[in-house]
């Protein structure tokens, strides 16, 4: 029988009006790759921030056995001192300095007054050999992809001489060749150096390719515990497991109500913001009209999220050219602003760094982006009205806080986003522009959230989809234009498109002339 390697046994964390977990109990062998899965909010990560010692020893109830020794973790450096090392979704990498010294910040080699740079760089090139990783080591982490950046954050943890490897939703920002590349090498690690790994993640077919278990989390309990070979692991049955029934359709049916052009970009180009010579988006001409969903599919690097700033009052980009119409008027976006009162909404793919004010309360964030709505006739905030129009939509969007009044930062990945779509349903745009609008979050709350999406093409809003997850893109939307190397390379309707045809407008594109529409 193989070694317990960590026991969590009755731990239960509090914070002010909600109890993050209760009571909940998790036992890792050694050698394994175990699984956490449960809705946003179910407790996962809160549970592995108490056993890292994020949280630490005192503010929560419980025992954390590990290696055969009661833990009392006051920090992070004393469980990583025993070889518990943590990556969180938000790498904790600095872009202007080089992966050796990332690497090794905090953890410097040589004398207390003097960095051995030498030894730095060779045992950077040690730990970067294991995983695969080829760059330099003085590369500038602003200058690799966020792929390879995984890769150092993972080098850099066994630096730390890891013996249990905990990655909070390590592929939720890469595409599926560096997400397959990612488990492989935990898979490796696992079957080369006995390296014991906790992996929370909301891809469930990515959790049935590497678990060899997978604990469900549901309200901050222990639900069950399922085993690869003898359980049942399916991704129905791990749905079941977490949002407590049968989720037989991951997409909400809809009426299909579509009406005339909302808005048409022609001959779009943008050129990007600091090599003015190289060019983002080319030549670009789409459309969407009201009551329709529209996806642009494309790889990570394609152009979709520059393409949708630039549209967006030009929040992205210089020199960009090309014709804008609304409604078949032309207009002429300068910023932010303009886009707003022109009825187009952009809501970002980088929820925490852009989206969202993560210090403030749910209320404030919710009125941010149509403030002239809550302010009186004194020209202040109308703080009955800004806290009226919160409760309204944390009922109407099933936003899970006790009181809007939380601050943002407090909230689950999935009920920060709700608050973000708040934020922006508030503004009452016409054309509401989604960029990876459900990264990050279980597969209940994205169920609720295309619900929202329908909801508003119902009310004959035209909505734009960009989504790295195709099933998503096949499942939401009644058009598709394929976007590759800056170009559109192909358009596909809703009911004819397949991932295979979408991956091969992308193959046959690159490094070629534009695709015709298919």
């Amino acid at each position: 029988m193989a070694k317990i390697l960590l026991e969590m046994k009755n731990i239960t964390k509090t914070f002010p009006g909600v109890k993050a977990l209760d009571n909940v109990n998790l036992q890792v062998e050694e050698g394994e790759i175990h699984a956490l899965v449960g809705e946003n909010g179910a407790g996962k990560s809160t549970l592995m921030n108490v056993l890292s010692g994020i949280y630490p020893y005192g503010t929560y109830e419980g025992d954390i056995k590990y290696d055969s020794e009661v833990c009392k973790f006051n920090d992070i450096k004393d469980s990583e001192a025993k070889g518990i090392v943590i990556i969180h979704q938000e790498l904790a990498l600095i872009p202007y300095m080089t992966i050796a010294e990332n690497m090794f910040l905090g953890n410097e080699r040589g004398s207390k007054f003097k960095i051995n740079w030498s030894e730095t760089s060779d045992l950077a090139r040690k730990y970067l050999d294991i995983v695969g990783l080829k760059d330099s080591t003085q590369t500038l982490i602003k200058d690799i992809g966020v792929g390879k950046q995984q890769l150092v954050e993972i080098a850099k943890a066994l630096s730390k001489n890891a013996k249990l490897l905990i990655l909070d939703e390590p592929t939720s920002s890469l595409n599926e060749t560096d997400s397959k590349a990612l488990l492989d090498l935990l898979l490796k690690l696992k079957a080369e150096q006995n390296l014991t790994s906790i992996i929370i993640s909301h891809k469930l077919n990515e959790i049935s390719y590497v678990a060899d278990k997978i604990t469900v989390i549901r309200d901050g309990s222990t639900i069950e515990t399922l085993t690869k070979g003898v359980d049942d692991i399916s991704e129905a049955r791990i749905i079941k497991g977490m949002v407590g029934r049968e989720l037989s359709d991951r997409f909400p049916k809809r009426e299909h109500n579509i009406g005339e052009v909302m808005m048409e970009v022609k001959n779009w180009n943008v050129y990007h913001p600091l090599y003015n010579e190289r060019k983002i988006v080319n030549d670009v001409n789409i459309h969407v009209k009201k009551g329709e969903v529209l996806g642009i599919s494309g790889l990570m690097g394609a152009g979709r999220t520059e393409l949708a700033m630039s549209i967006f009052g030009k929040s992205y980009g210089e020199n960009i050219s090309g014709q804008l119409f609304i409604n078949g008027e032309e207009v002429h976006l300068k910023n932010v602003q303009d886009a707003i009162k022109h009825g187009i909404a952009y809501v970002t793919e980088d929820r925490k760094g852009n989206g969202l004010i993560l210090s403030n309360p749910i209320k404030i964030n919710t009125t941010l982006a149509n403030l002239d709505a809550v302010v009186n006739r004194h020209i202040t905030i109308d703080k009955d009205k800004e806290y009226k129009v919160a409760v309204d939509y944390k009922e109407k969007l099933k936003t899970k806080t006790p009181t809007v009044e939380q601050n943002v930062g407090n909230l689950s990945g999935g009920n920060q986003q709700k608050v973000l779509l708040a934020k922006w349903m508030f503004a009452d745009p016409d054309i509401l522009i989604l960029d990876e609008p459900t990264r990050g979050i279980d597969v209940g709350a994205k169920y609720e959230i295309y619900c929202i999406i329908n909801q508003l093409v119902a009310e004959g809003k035209s909505v734009i989809m960009i989504s790295s997850e195709l099933p998503e893109i096949l499942g939401m939307c009644d058009r598709i234009y394929v976007m590759n190397e800056g170009r559109i390379v192909g358009e596909l309707d809703g009911q004819e498109a397949t991932q295979e045809k979408i991956m091969t407008y992308i193959l046959q594109s690159s490094g070629n002339k534009e695709v015709k529409n298919g």
